[in-house]
């Protein structure tokens, strides 16, 4: 790997954007009920997009390949990303249908989110024409499985340019099989199933089979779980009174691609440390509504 360990982090995020219609429920409702929310948000999101304002947040250069589009809906999406600081490279620049709108309801009591989207379902995007450049310019890509055309490409280029790849890997999408001989490192959800796997220590080792040297499964509240070329072990998640789930994830693999664009060698007791880091800011994520809200406190 040759990423550069001077000066502010450059990072290239590709996947999905949304536009997030959050509200905070006391409880999720019933067919035909209708509800008052105790509170709203609504921002841009999306993993790859959220994860790259987290690291823009902790002072990194984000970068994100995705499909936004010319709908008004769309502005409201591209502002909210200029606001956080993410420079946007819109591949569905001078389309006019809107973006994916995610509606996401958060239960109050317990922080846990039901969301619906049409996330890249209708998309199908071409890699810019500077794709080679873009990736050359960073110092790290992360992707999250969504576009998976784009993503492959991506992939191969930041291979063939020497930069550490990392996948959020948030549930097992169509490409994802393909996409994975070109990844670093994979950080992946419960609920990121492989074919034929069961339980964390099937996915980590479906992942080293297809090529990935470094390896975790998060599992909400419950440790970590990751692997190695020299061990493996498990990372605790800091205990933290939940608001709101949505978007850990995301705040987690935004973090640890800001830790790891600094390093140029990678060891275990690395990459368990900054597990542990970027967990401890996803908890913090946790305790305030929305996915945003946490930075304030900064």
């Amino acid at each position: 790997m040759e990423p550069r360990t001077r000066g502010r982090p450059r990072g290239l995020f590709v996947g999905l954007c949304t536009l997030d219609v959050v509200q905070s429920v006391d409880r999720v409702p019933a067919p035909d009920e209708k509800l008052t929310a105790r509170d709203q948000l609504v921002a841009a999101g999306g993993p790859a997009a959220n994860a790259a304002v987290t690291f823009a947040h902790l002072g990194g250069a984000a970068r994100l390949l995705t499909a936004v589009g010319s709908h008004p809906l769309g502005e409201a999406v591209r502002a909210d990303l200029d606001r956080a600081g993410v420079a946007v490279t819109d591949l569905a620049a001078g389309r006019d249908e809107p973006p994916a709108v995610s509606s996401v309801l958060v239960t109050a009591a317990t922080g846990e989110r039901a969301v619906a989207s049409t996330n890249a379902r209708g998309h199908r995007l071409a890699p810019p024409p500077d794709l080679e450049a873009r990736v050359a310019a960073c110092d790290i890509v992360q992707f999250d499985g969504h576009h998976p055309g784009l993503a492959l490409a991506t992939a191969r280029a930041a291979r063939a340019a020497g930069r550490r790849t990392v996948l959020d890997g948030g549930s097992w999408k169509p490409g994802t099989e393909e996409l994975l001989p070109y990844i670093d490192v994979a950080v992946c959800s419960a609920v990121f199933r492989p074919p034929g796997t069961a339980g964390p220590d099937g996915t980590l080792r479906f992942l080293r089979d297809h090529g990935v040297v470094w390896t975790a499964v998060s599992r909400g509240p419950e440790p970590l779980v990751w692997s190695g070329p020299d061990g493996g072990g498990t990372v605790e998640v800091p205990v933290t009174r939940v608001v709101d789930t949505l978007g850990a994830g995301d705040v987690l693999h935004g973090a640890l691609t800001h830790r790891l664009a600094r390093r140029a060698e990678l060891t275990g007791a690395d990459f368990a440390g900054d597990l542990r880091a970027a967990a401890a800011l996803a908890a913090r994520s946790c305790a305030s509504f929305g996915t945003r809200e946490w930075m304030r406190d900064d």
